[in-house]
């Protein structure tokens, strides 16, 4: 093995890392122990964006399912703890047989979160972000990169129930080409200044580069992000669903932010009714599609599900209604019942990925309708979106670890009464 390492030390390094770029990325993390050269090359940012780039090409997408248990979901929903039962993080092929392809077993966050479980607000070139708001007021944020096991934890953001009083918010996570930066944006509407949907939100972002939050100087349309529902993160800006109040009634509209300019635009949603009615009690939510953005609409007194999808982004009279599912029937290996399923995401292909009364996951191809049982199971809280794997992090350490050690060290130092 030394002789094999001396020899691979006098490769030049663009060889080095054209050689690293291509391993499984398992052993790229091994690789940053073997000696201080390879550390100093895998951990080099340049290499870091190399790997995402060449990762991003890969011939095999995956999808990234977080699946609760019986038990986790019952105990959720119960607020209580299930010390036992943890969220699973499952990564599989999103292809024809959609076998497994790995589970992060270390879920580094287990028992923080205040309800006993965590909102999954997104993915983004390898990272998924995760907020502790499903209840109450409470302010736990990380960045964590499974596959490389690393985390940043964001600070207390600006805006907090003590400082601004009672508030609706809405999270969003993307990456900023311009500056090469991940970014957290956070809609804040709040109680002191009235009716939902009459105001314009407040609105911070926090900056992974610089790990601070700052408040937004531009000013956003009048309307309040739904709050908790999906975000889509989609041509370098994030969308989501808001209301407006106008007149006595409420109307649905896509507020956007655009994570470059850090300026906010809106999209108009199709007419959701034959009626004239408040679009309060709708029911949607958005979904990137490849480029664009679909709209998953459950609401009035019509017990189905639609799905539209923008044929041309941006452009609001290109919405198109593709399909409205009412009881699937019978779908062999999954019990029937007489509830509307829920849509929750899109492999690459474009099929709808639907949960099905019990848990069941099944996805749907909107052309031939044909249905496919993925043999995946999630009782509550189940959250899906297409994964790259990366090194993003690995040049960072785990604040929470650290501040931890540096406990743990002042404790010893306060024993030795120094």
């Amino acid at each position: 093995m030394s002789d094999n390492l001396s020899t691979l030390d006098f490769l030049p390094p663009e060889i080095l890392t054209n050689v690293f770029v291509r391993l499984p990325i398992k052993s790229i993390v091994i690789c940053t122990a073997v000696c201080k050269t390879w550390k100093s090359l895998i951990q080099n940012p340049t290499f870091i964006s190399n790997h995402l780039h060449h990762s991003s090409n890969n011939k095999h997408p995956l999808l990234l399912f977080r699946l609760c248990s019986l038990e986790l979901a019952e105990a959720v929903t119960e607020m209580s703890i299930e010390e036992n039962e943890k969220e699973q993080y499952v990564l599989h092929f999103d292809n024809q047989d959609f076998n497994e392809y790995t589970r992060f077993d270390d879920f580094p966050f287990h028992g923080q979160s205040y309800g006993g479980i965590f909102h999954v607000v997104g993915t983004c070139n390898g990272l998924i972000f995760l907020a502790d708001d499903l209840y109450g007021y409470h302010y736990k944020f990380f960045l964590w990169n499974p596959c490389v096991r690393k985390f940043v934890k964001l600070p207390k953001p600006n805006i907090t129930f003590f400082s601004h009083g009672g508030y609706d918010a809405s999270v969003g996570f993307g990456f900023d080409s311009k500056t090469n930066d991940y970014k957290v944006v956070r809609f804040v509407t709040l109680g002191e200044k009235g009716q939902k949907g009459k105001s314009p939100p407040e609105v911070e972002v926090y900056s992974l580069s610089s790990r601070k939050w700052r408040m937004v100087t531009a000013s956003p349309p009048i309307g309040a992000a739904r709050d908790r529902e999906p975000e889509a993160f989609v041509n370098g800006a994030l969308h989501w669903v808001a209301l407006r109040k106008t007149g006595n009634k409420f109307l649905n509209f896509v507020m956007v932010f655009d994570l470059g300019d850090e300026v906010f635009r809106e999209i108009a949603l199709p007419k959701l009714s034959d009626q004239n009615r408040d679009e309060y009690w709708a029911r949607v939510s958005i979904s990137a599609y490849g480029n664009s953005l679909a709209l998953f609409q459950r609401g009035f007194s019509i017990h189905r599900l639609s799905i539209w999808v923008m044929k041309d982004y941006v452009d609001a009279s290109s919405w198109t209604k593709i399909i409205s599912l009412a009881d699937e029937g019978l779908i062999e290996g999954i019990p029937r019942s007489h509830c509307i399923p829920t849509a929750i995401g899109f492999r690459k292909s474009g099929e709808v990925i639907l949960e099905m009364y019990g848990g069941y996951l099944v996805s749907r191809d909107l052309e031939t309708q044909e249905i496919k049982d993925l043999r995946i199971r999630g009782y509550a809280y189940t959250f899906v979106d297409s994964y790259v794997e990366s090194l993003v992090l690995l040049d960072k350490p785990n604040q929470l670890r650290k501040r931890q050690k540096r406990k743990r060290n002042n404790h010893r130092f306060d024993e030795d009464g120094h």
